[in-house]
Parts: structure tokens; sequence; C-alpha cells
């Protein structure tokens, strides 16, 4: 009697069994198990009606929201990277001037902070842009004294005014991350540059910078994440982000659980595709290609 004969399942070779294990260790299994609770709320979205009106109501606030983040730390970078260069000068009145303001801004919490620049700072700064444009009128230049000396408070938005105070706040933290950048490389590659005949600001230019920002890109992104955290709080100050939206949206149908969970689902697809996009280029810059 003959039997049919029997098929042994298809073996993987050693390579393949390797490349599979590879796989298994690197897959982020937080980032699975994320996309997965992306999904299914975003299905809840499409599906349910309120979950359809509530997004439909916080969506305009994205804009602002981005705009406010994005404008606030670009503008605190720059800053940050001046006040870091001021805290390292030889000039003690300058290093200690920078000192003096990291200090200060880095003791006070933002949402104060937030309340002294919208509601004190922003009309102090136009006073002052007043009488300069009155010193103008009074030097003949009326034509661009008049314009200064009409400036009103008014014309200074809200949004224009939290991007001011955001501003002012985190370029003290990332003043002291560009401070450690740079002073984490060697002053014998200072020396080097400036043996070569490079002047100071070529050597940190060409030199000094281009290693300090690889070394000190991580605590960029976090403070980056940070901000667009933080750009939650202009909602007191009336500015129409995704958390005023929501605020204004719960208060009026009292749909407080559906709608702030909209808002946190918008907030953490930002900073959870920010957090990829950074891990994507510190893996880049780290292997050099």
């Amino acid at each position: 009697m003959s039997y049919p004969p029997t098929t042994s399942a298809p073996q993987r070779n050693p390579d393949q069994r390797s490349t599979l294990a590879e796989i298994h260790q690197r897959t982020p299994y937080w980032l699975l198990a994320a996309i997965i609770l992306g999904v299914v709320f975003a299905l809840l979205i499409i599906t349910d009606e309120n979950y359809q009106i509530i997004f439909d109501a916080l969506r305009t606030g994205i804009g602002i929201t981005v705009k406010v983040s994005l404008v606030s730390y670009a503008l605190a970078l720059a800053a940050g990277l001046l006040v870091a260069l001021a805290r390292m000068s030889k000039r003690r009145l300058i290093s200690e001037s920078a000192t003096f303001y990291v200090e200060i801004i880095r003791g006070m919490p933002m949402l104060v902070l937030l309340y002294i620049i919208v509601f004190a700072g922003a009309p102090g700064i136009v006073a002052a842009i007043n009488r300069v444009g009155a010193f103008l009128n009074q030097a003949g230049l009326t034509s661009m004294g008049s314009k200064l000396v009409g400036l009103g408070v008014r014309d200074v938005d809200f949004t224009s005014r939290v991007i001011i105070a955001l501003t002012i706040g985190y370029s003290a933290f990332l003043s002291e991350v560009f401070r450690a950048g740079i002073e984490s490389i060697g002053r014998g590659q200072t020396e080097a540059a400036r043996a070569l005949g490079m002047s100071y600001w070529q050597t940190l230019r060409f030199i000094i910078l281009p290693q300090a920002i690889r070394r000190v890109l991580p605590p960029l992104g976090n403070n980056f994440i940070s901000m667009i955290k933080d750009s939650s709080l202009v909602s007191v100050m009336g500015v129409a982000d995704i958390t005023f939206k929501g605020k204004v949206y719960a208060a009026s149908t009292f749909r407080f659980f559906e709608t702030y969970n909209v808002v946190a689902y918008l907030y953490l697809i930002m900073t959870i595709t920010l957090t990829l996009g950074l891990r994507a280029l510190e893996r880049r810059w780290k292997t050099g290609e």
C-alpha cells in the first residue's frame, strides 16, 4: 500500500531568520501601539457624528497652533544662540547681563511671563515706539515718525504678543543648550582654526556650530516638543488655537470628554510626528549620510 508523499513546511534559511529577528528587536512597540490607537480614534472621528462636529470645530485652530509654535521656536533659536554667545563673552558686563537674563527668565513660570508680556510688556514697547516717533518728528523725519506715533496697543494683536512671550521664555532655555554644545567642543579645534587664519565668526560658523548642533539636537527637539505643548497656554489670552477652540466648544455643548479627547489627539499627532522626524534626523547625522 502506497501513501501520498508528505509535504513539509517551507524552511527559512539562517539569513531570513536573522533578518526577522533583527526586525523583531528593532520594532518600537510603543509606536505600534500609538499607531493602532491613532487609527482607532481616526475611525471614531470618521464614523461618529459627534466627533466629526468636534473635529470640524477644532481643526481651524491647528493653523494657529502650528504658526505660533514654529515662529516662536525659530525666533527663540536665534535669540538663544546670541544669548549663549553673550554668556561666553570675555567681557564681564556682557556675560553678567546675559546670565542675569537667563536666570530671571528661566525662574519665571511661562504663564506668568505670558501675562507680563501680553498685558504689560506690549503696551510698554508701543509707548517706547511712540517716543521714538515723536523724536523723529522733531528731527524732521515726519514721514516715518508719524507712523510710529500713530501706532496703538490695539495694533499689536494677541498672537504677536504671545509669540514674543514664548520667544523670550524659550530663548533662555535654548541658550543653555547651545552653550553646553559649544563648550563641549575641544578648544584645540578653535586654536587650530585660528592658527589657519580663520576669524572668530568663521571658526564659529564652519567649525564649532556644525558639531555643536549635532550634539545638542536631542535637547533642541525636546524643547520644540515642549513649546508645542506650551503653546496651549496662549488660549488663556484668547488666541484661537486648538485648546481655545476646544474650551469654547466644550463650554457651549458640555461635551467635555469628547472634546478634550480630540484636543489631546491633535497634539499627540503633532508631537509624535515631530519625535519620529527628529529621531530619523539623529540617525542620519550619526551615520554621516
